[in-house]
C-alpha cells in the first residue's frame, strides 16, 4: 500500500477525486454518497483536502481515518477538518450508501464570525470512534439544512449568498454540538469510568516518578492512554466534571504540591522539578492561580 497522499486543494478538486462535474459554486458542495462508486484500485489509498467536510452516512462505508477504523452504523455524522487523512478499507457502488457529504472551503468562512471561532467545535478533531449517533429526527433536522444549502448553491452568487450559507453551517454545527451533549448524556455510565481511569492514571504517574523523567502529563497521553482523542477527551471531562483535561492535570500537579510544601523542608524550586516543571516560575505561578497564593505563602500560612 502507498504511503502517497493524495490532496485536494479545492471544491473542483475534491469533486474531480470522485468523478463528478466542475462545481456550481467556488467554495462549497454537496455530494450525495449514492452517487459515489470507487473500486478495488482505490482501497488502500490516502486522500485528505484543504477543506472541511461535515459527512452523514447510514449503512457501511469503511475507511480508516486517523489511527482508527470504522465501519458506520446507521445515522453517523463525522466531521474533518483540513489537512486530516482518510484512508479508502474498501470498494463502495452507485446506490450502496446513503447519505451526504458537505465540504467548504475555509475562504468561505474567512472573516465572519463561524471564521473566528469554527476552532471550538472540537468535533472537527475527533476521531472515527467518536463520532456523533443520530436519531431518525435528528438525521432530518441536518438534513433539511443541508437541503437549504443545496437549494442556495443552485441559485446564483448574489451580495447575500456568503452570508446565507455561512448561517446554515453555523446552525448545523450549532445542532451537531446539541446532539453530541445528547450523546454525551446517554453515555454518561462509561463516561464517568473515563473520568476514575483520568484519576488513576494520573496517580500512577506520579508514583512510577514519570513527573521527574517525563515531565508533567499531556493530555495526549492521558488520551492515549483512554483510547480517545485529546479533544474527545477534554470535551467529556468537562461534561463530566466541569473541568477539562487540563485542568485536571494542573489540579493533581497543585495538590501534590501542598502536600509536598507542608510535609517536607525541599525548596520551592526543588518541589517545582520534582513535579515536572522545568521553570520553577511557571510552578508558582500555576500555584498561585490555583491557590490564590504563592508556594512560600502557602508553607507559611500552614
Amino acid at each position: 500500500m502507498s504511503e502517497h497522499i493524495i490532496n485536494s486543494k479545492s471544491i473542483t478538486e475534491i469533486r474531480t477525486v470522485f468523478g463528478l462535474d466542475k462545481p456550481t459554486h467556488p467554495l462549497i458542495t454537496i455530494l450525495d454518497t449514492e452517487k459515489l462508486a470507487y473500486g478495488e484500485e482505490a482501497v488502500g489509498k490516502k486522500f485528505s483536502s484543504d477543506l472541511y467536510c461535515i459527512a452523514l452516512k447510514d449503512s457501511s462505508c469503511g475507511i480508516d481515518y486517523g489511527r482508527n477504523s470504522y465501519d458506520f452504523d446507521d445515522g453517523v455524522l463525522i466531521f474533518t477538518a483540513p489537512k486530516q487523512v482518510i484512508t479508502v478499507k474498501k470498494p463502495q457502488k452507485l446506490n450502496q450508501v446513503k447519505g451526504w457529504m458537505l465540504y467548504f472551503h475555509p475562504d468561505l468562512i474567512r472573516n465572519t464570525t463561524l471564521g473566528s471561532k469554527i476552532d471550538s467545535y472540537n468535533f472537527f478533531n475527533y476521531e472515527i470512534h467518536e463520532a456523533l449517533h443520530l436519531s431518525e429526527s435528528e438525521q432530518n433536522i441536518l438534513s433539511q439544512i443541508v437541503q437549504l444549502i443545496q437549494e442556495e448553491i443552485k441559485e446564483r452568487i448574489d451580495n447575500h449568498s456568503q452570508q446565507v450559507l455561512v448561517s446554515n453551517i453555523e446552525l448545523l454545527l450549532n445542532y451537531s454540538k446539541r446532539f453530541y451533549e445528547r450523546q454525551f448524556n446517554t453515555r454518561a455510565a462509561s463516561h464517568i469510568d473515563v473520568v476514575s481511569k483520568i484519576e488513576l492514571l494520573l496517580k500512577d504517574y506520579y508514583l512510577e516518578n514519570q513527573l521527574i523523567e517525563n515531565g508533567s502529563p499531556s493530555i495526549q497521553y492521558l488520551a492515549d492512554q483512554c483510547h480517545l482523542s485529546a479533544s474527545y477527551l477534554s470535551d467529556l471531562l468537562t461534561k463530566e466534571t466541569g473541568r477539562s483535561a487540563k485542568d485536571h492535570i494542573n489540579d493533581f500537579l497543585v495538590e501534590k504540591a501542598k502536600h509536598l510544601l507542608l510535609s517536607s523542608s525541599d525548596s520551592v524550586s526543588g518541589i517545582a522539578y520534582s513535579l515536572g516543571f522545568n521553570y520553577p516560575h511557571y510552578f508558582s505561578r500555576l500555584f498561585k492561580q490555583k491557590t490564590g497564593k504563592t508556594p512560600q505563602e502557602f508553607r507559611q500560612l500552614n
